[in-house]
């Protein structure tokens, strides 16, 4: 028999009810943030982040109903299993053991006989070897010279993740190889990377768990293509990061080495696994990387161990439930404010969406209402500057506001109206929560601000590697634990597999194309005929 969809449980409807006396004058956050306990009952601290939603439409009833929903749904419980290796991924009757990647406290893990545990400390040792092997100079190029830069070839979770962890430690770690992504099949993204790089220092890797991704597939003929064009020997600038006996695993290939991801860590949450283990340590070396996957463990835990009412991910993702499906709201912004954070809302973007974006429960049952919400986001202060105009007076959306402590830069601050550039960041920060919750009365109506729009804000102590790791493991709890409570699976992506299969039949016309240049397009749709014969004219 199937459980109860989350609208349809008793804890929910009362949650409804109690959403209605928001709309009260009484219930307006300039209200709500003036209880002269607000901040102590509404924020909570792990090691080395803190999390303030006192800032959200939200009261002790609803969080206690909020904690309710979560005991009855056993999102926790679920959340333990998968760390255990649980088949939870029910759809694909796989585990999702993205935290056995960085798992420092059990000794041992297994999940279909894989010994989880195992597997991950080999790929780890082989990443330590060769990225120790190549700083030290004894792996170079196929022409003699030292690599100097690396790209990364793969697409979604492939990179995303990557891309956002290397440019927050750049801040604080001098890159000993320089990294590119090459994501888009999209030949102006490769162009533009070619100009960039020396071909004779550049190694290339290729990310791709069953080596067959459409897009992945089509940059590494054109890599490929570019390496034969200068001379340069493939076998000698190639590796891959892939499944095991998958066609990029094969012994006779012609690569430099190959890394091994299982299908128990899907994508988008892969970066403590190879996926971004060997370009991260390729970049800062093995030990930071340990460190990162140290970051990540001690949020593992804090997820794990901590009661409902002290765990900040399984907070966050109670906020967001509420948000969406009691409040109304459909956007979510994520604005750090340190630039090093600034490929942070993309991947959250990838990460949420893609897992929460969906209409049907894992058992099948459609959802009253569709799971996730749009993410978006810019760094601060550009933000301001961007979109806060509608942040204020548009359509109200939720915000996460992200402030680093300690900033990498370790050079002289000058002072401008008698503050640092830091403390200026944090002045803008901390104004902009306070002024969406307020708001202000004005006679001017341009000038009347409504307020009463929701934030919290997440301090994280520096842009170290263990620093960045716990940030990146809470958003990766949350989005995890929103999806239990919802009983929806956050480890399919099956909306992503439709415009693919659809892509199969138009690329066959498009090959027809170029085999047969007199073969026409009349057979199809209109717009898909005006498309394909525009595309072959090379102009509108």
């Amino acid at each position: 028999m199937s459980r109860a969809t989350m609208h349809e449980l008793d804890e929910f409807k009362a949650l409804s009810l109690q959403a209605e006396k928001f709309s009260q004058s009484e219930y307006h956050l300039k209200n709500l943030i003036r209880e002269p306990d607000r901040f102590q009952r509404f924020s909570l601290g792990a090691d080395s982040m803190f999390f303030d939603f006192s800032r959200q439409r939200i009261d002790g009833e609803s969080l206690a109903s909020l904690h309710a929903l979560a005991e009855k749904t056993r999102a926790l419980e679920t959340f333990s299993q998968m760390t255990l290796g649980s088949l939870v991924n029910k759809t694909e009757q796989r585990a999702a053991l993205h935290t056995g990647a960085r798992e420092f406290s059990r000794k041992e893990l297994r999940t279909k006989e894989v010994d989880v545990l195992g597997e991950m400390a080999r790929v780890n040792q082989e990443i330590q070897d060769f990225s120790s092997s190549l700083h030290a100079g004894r792996i170079k190029g196929s022409t003699g010279k030292p690599f100097t830069h690396a790209v990364i070839v793969g697409i979604g979770g492939s990179y995303l993740g990557c891309e956002f962890v290397y440019e927050a430690l750049k801040t604080v770690h001098d890159p000993k190889i320089r990294l590119s992504f090459l994501s888009n099949v999209d030949i102006d993204n490769f162009g533009t990377i070619t100009k960039e790089i020396d071909p004779e220092t550049c190694l290339w890797i290729v990310i791709s768990k069953s080596y067959t991704t459409t897009e992945t597939m089509a940059n590494l003929e054109q890599v490929q293509t570019f390496l034969k064009d200068h001379d340069l020997n493939v076998s000698g600038h190639l590796v891959t990061i892939t499944a095991k006996a998958s066609p990029g695993d094969d012994p006779s290939a012609a690569i430099l080495d190959s890394f091994h991801m299982f299908d128990f860590i899907g994508g988008r949450y892969s970066v403590s696994s190879a996926v971004g283990g060997l370009p991260l340590s390729l970049a800062f070396g093995f030990g930071v990387f340990e460190d990162f996957l140290q970051g990540c463990h001690l949020m593992d835990l804090h997820a794990q161990r901590k009661a409902p009412e002290e765990n900040i991910p399984l907070t966050a993702a109670l906020i967001s439930i509420w948000n969406i499906f009691c409040l109304g709201y459909p956007a979510q912004a994520v604005i750090p404010y340190s630039s090093g954070l600034s490929r942070l809302a993309p991947h959250v973007q990838q990460l949420y969406m893609e897992s929460l974006g969906k209409m049907v429960t894992e058992e099948g049952q459609f959802l009253n209402q569709p799971g996730g919400c749009i993410i978006f986001g810019e760094p601060g202060t550009n933000a301001q500057h961007s979109f806060f105009q509608l942040a204020h007076q548009g359509p109200a959306f939720p915000i996460d506001f992200i402030g680093v402590v300690t900033p990498g830069f370790t050079g002289r601050a000058a002072l401008s109206k008698g503050v640092s550039n830091h403390q200026e960041l944090w002045a803008n920060m901390i104004a902009q929560t306070t002024a969406l919750a307020l708001g202000k009365e004005d006679e001017r109506p341009e000038k009347f601000f409504p307020g009463n729009r929701p934030s919290s804000v997440i301090l994280i102590n520096d842009l170290s590697a263990r620093s960045i790791g716990t940030l990146l493991s809470f958003y990766e709890a949350r989005t995890v634990l929103e999806g239990f409570i919802l009983g929806i699976n956050p480890f399919d992506q099956f909306g992503v597999e439709l415009g693919k299969t659809l892509a199969t039949s138009i690329r066959t016309e498009i090959q027809s194309k170029n085999n047969d240049p007199s073969h026409g397009f009349d057979h199809m749709g209109r717009a898909e005929e005006f498309y394909l014969t525009t595309l072959f004219k090379g102009k509108l």
